[in-house]
């Protein structure tokens, strides 16, 4: 297996892992950024205002995009076990 091949791998797996954290954390970006903006517009500094609703909607992005993921991994885990015998004969 030459470098070049592992490097391709570790590639596509770095993809694989951004696309599928995004969902979630591009969700709980835009709420704690809407929750932090309510906050100081009304003045409430309360720490736990913001987890409970960042955690609802994390939740719900898993549910909304938990198959897709489960999917795009079983689909990369499935490529590849189907490349090790073209790795290991080099």
């Amino acid at each position: 297996m030459d470098p070049g091949t592992v490097l391709d791998i570790a590639r596509e797996s770095m993809v694989l892992a951004a696309k599928l954290a995004a969902p979630v954390l591009i969700t709980a970006l835009v709420v704690g950024f809407v929750v932090s903006l309510l906050q100081s517009v009304t003045q409430i500094q309360e720490v736990t205002l913001a987890f409970v609703p960042k955690a609802i909607a994390a939740a719900l992005a898993l549910a909304i995009a938990g198959q897709w993921m489960i999917e795009s991994i079983v689909q990369f885990t499935t490529s590849l076990w189907g490349r090790i015998p073209t790795l290991v004969a080099g």
